[in-house]
């Protein structure tokens, strides 16, 4: 990381340096246009007295700049020029800044000489009795001119770029120093002094580090919680066995011991089937596919299946609501209205009531278990939904709960994009809503 930003502040460093250096060479070379054509045009109005009288030998001694003064006829024929002999030369009415000359009353041309790498700057100006005066000026390349400050320049480059490299170093590393603090101390986060630029990135860090951290101990908690629920029927029916291999069984003793066997077998069968089903919705969260389902419908079915087990457990369940339609998988859905309704069963006190009902609520649709049972005191209301935690963990195992109902009840509920919630009070029983959103029929 800290070399590729050094890298990236040299190449801008290094594109500034160069921009700035070409820029410099366009307006230097700019000012030195304008202030040489300035000049031809001073040096046109001193000798424009001379041209009038045509004493062309005084502007010969007059010459001390080295111009090129050339008198050209209103037809275009070459009546003096100071560096060449006027016979010999061809027409120039042809020449841009004469042509301008003749229309605007002046004009003036740059041309370049490829073969001497020179530049001829010219000035022309047409006096009243139409004759045009033109005065020229030879001056080297951009190149040529700035050759002897070339090693300035170049030297003057490597120095900045020096600069630019320790500056980059110690940029860089300002840069990176909080953030590395903030890797090697992320359970002191907030003790770090940083820029306010890294305020919202550290703020995300500190969410994600409390959420691996909750996850890692919620993880840690489980492994435990699962070795213990699963050791304690195999517990059971590795000592049941022993006894009846063992001899030391009567034939009552045997068939009691082969219930408890069956008992605690069937007990283990379903939490290893909770945990690999709770292990499918991990993965299977972002891949459920939705479809128009008739909740009242379902629901109506889930309690009329259960109404054995609620009599087995003196508990009367009722149901009750309008038909509506919500967009769920209908297996994940059967599945939360049984343990939603099963809970409400087990966790109820005998002569007690369960109540399901479904009605629809503007663009929602709402689902009610409520019961009259043990109820969940507040304590303990926020943690329900973890894995394996349980209010009355000796009511739990006697009923036949396997302390993940809830868990996949939850996780069922957030992959059908609903929300859930939950009243209850100790001793006067427990409501649980979730909320669906409405698919019109």
């Amino acid at each position: 990381m800290k070399k590729k930003i050094n890298l990236q502040l040299l190449e801008i460093a290094t594109l500034a340096i160069i921009s700035t250096m070409v820029i410099t060479v366009a307006i230097f070379y700019n000012l030195f246009t304008n202030q040489l054509m300035d000049d031809l045009k001073s040096y046109t109005y001193i000798i424009e007295k001379l041209a009038i009288k045509q004493n062309f030998e005084q502007l010969n001694e007059l010459n001390s700049e080295h111009l090129r003064i050339t008198i050209i006829s209103q037809d275009g024929s070459v009546q003096y020029d100071s560096d060449y002999d006027s016979q010999a030369l061809e027409n120039h009415g042809d020449r841009p800044e004469i042509a301008r000359a003749k229309i605007y009353g002046e004009g003036e041309s740059i041309r370049r000489s490829s073969t001497m790498n020179r530049t001829n700057f010219y000035y022309a100006r047409q006096l009243t009795d139409g004759i045009i005066i033109r005065i020229g000026k030879e001056a080297g390349s951009v190149f040529y001119m700035l050759g002897n400050a070339i090693p300035y320049i170049i030297g003057l480059i490597v120095l900045l770029l020096l600069v630019c490299v320790v500056l980059a170093h110690y940029l860089t590393k300002s840069l990176v120093k909080p953030i590395e603090e903030i890797a090697a101390n992320m359970d002191n986060i907030n003790e770090i002094p940083i820029y306010k630029e890294l305020v919202p990135f550290v703020n995300t860090i500190q969410r994600q580090h409390q959420d691996i951290l909750k996850n890692a101990l919620m993880r840690q908690e489980f492994t435990a919680n699962v070795s213990h629920e699963l050791k304690t029927p195999l517990t059971s029916i590795s000592g049941y066995s022993e006894l009846i291999e063992n001899g030391m069984a009567t034939a009552e003793d045997t068939v009691r011991f082969a219930g408890e066997i069956h008992r605690n077998a069937t007990r283990l069968l379903n939490q290893i089937n909770d945990i690999i089903h709770l292990s499918e919705l991990d993965s299977s969260e972002n891949h459920v596919t939705l479809e128009p389902v008739n909740i009242y419908k379902l629901s109506q079915t889930c309690v009329d299946m259960l109404q054995v087990n609620a009599e087995k457990h003196q508990v009367s369940i009722f149901f009750d609501g309008i038909p509506c339609l919500i967009l769920a998988d209908k297996g994940m859905l059967e599945e939360l209205i049984y343990n939603l309704c099963d809970n409400g069963i087990r966790y109820n006190n005998k002569g007690g009531i369960v109540n399901v009902t479904v009605k629809p609520e503007g663009e929602k649709v709402i689902l009610t278990v409520a019961d009259t049972g043990i109820g969940i005191s507040k304590e303990h209301q926020e943690r329900i939904f973890e894995r394996y935690y349980r209010v009355d963990k000796g009511r739990s195992q006697s009923t036949g709960g396997t302390g993940l109902g809830l868990a996949i009840v939850k996780h069922i509920v957030a992959s059908l994009n609903g929300e859930i919630t939950l009243e209850s009070e100790k001793g006067r029983g427990t409501t649980i809503q979730v909320v669906f959103d409405k698919k019109e029929w």
